[in-house]
């Protein structure tokens, strides 16, 4: 019966797994009564920080602003300051991370406006609203998921110790391997229902920031304007920019952004 303790701490972590990955479930849906604000009309950097994040804030603005011939976004991956006065806090922010000489490259002023002051109210604004996920919230379901993960490994890795243990005649290995199919069940079903209810959710949008995100792309398909243009950007990134100087001068900073790490590593 000495497999009998592995057995139970088989159940004990694949349980523990699971809960901890349910109550963080829990606690990234949960929204305060009322918070939503249901006739709530996103602007186009709030669609972006639901879509992307943070850094898709700053993509949004840097594209915006070199529409305008406000800003020069050069294929090399360098950006010039046209315009030095901003018309928000986003542009302000972008025109600070160049720098007074009014010259750099597009990786480190898109890292800088995405960490400025105006980029963190505006995730607090959207957090407050129950659009956005709270900080964390996605974090910890995806923790809770590798939790599990690791849990369905042991579970199998204690039931095959247990079963190369001695055992007596009249306890058949079939049986011993079934009890552990129980707490491996729970781990791989838990994980199931995890990729069916909870996978398909944004990293940073709230199920009802998802709603308001798909709302605003149906109103914005009917039209053919930079509106539109500007909505794509929001919610589907720099890969929806169609124009090949953009597109040149995003992809030279993806390249920069892997050779700085690289060089760091």
């Amino acid at each position: 019966m000495f497999w009998v303790l592995f057995l139970l701490s088989a159940w004990a972590v694949a349980g523990l797994a699971c809960l901890r990955l349910c109550l963080a479930a829990v606690r990234a849906a949960a929204v305060e009564p009322g918070a939503v604000v249901r006739e709530h009309t996103l602007t186009l950097y709030e669609a972006a920080f639901l879509s992307g994040g943070p850094r898709r804030v700053a993509d949004l603005t840097l594209v915006s602003m070199a529409r305008q011939r406000r800003l020069l976004l050069a294929h090399t991956g360098w950006a010039t300051v046209v315009d030095p006065r901003g018309r928000d806090d986003m542009e302000r922010s972008v025109i600070g991370a160049i720098g007074p000489g009014g010259q750099s490259r597009i990786a480190p002023v898109r890292a800088a406006a995405a960490a400025a002051d105006a980029v963190r109210s505006l995730a607090d604004r959207l957090v407050g609203a129950g659009l956005a996920v709270p900080d964390g919230g996605a974090r910890g379901i995806a923790a809770g998921v590798r939790r599990v993960r690791v849990a369905a490994v042991t579970v199998c890795a204690l039931g095959l110790v247990a079963l190369a243990l001695p055992l007596p005649a009249t306890e058949p290995r079939l049986l011993i391997a079934l009890w552990f199919a129980l707490p491996l069940a729970l781990t791989l079903g838990c994980l199931a229902i995890t990729r069916m209810e909870i996978h398909p959710s944004s990293r940073w949008a709230s199920p009802a920031g998802q709603r308001l995100v798909g709302a605003l792309v149906q109103r914005a398909d009917g039209t053919a304007d930079d509106r539109t243009f500007l909505t794509s950007v929001a919610v589907r990134g720099v890969h929806a920019i169609g124009e090949p100087d953009l597109r040149a001068a995003f992809a030279h900073r993806e390249k920069y952004a892997e050779d700085h790490w690289e060089r760091r590593a």
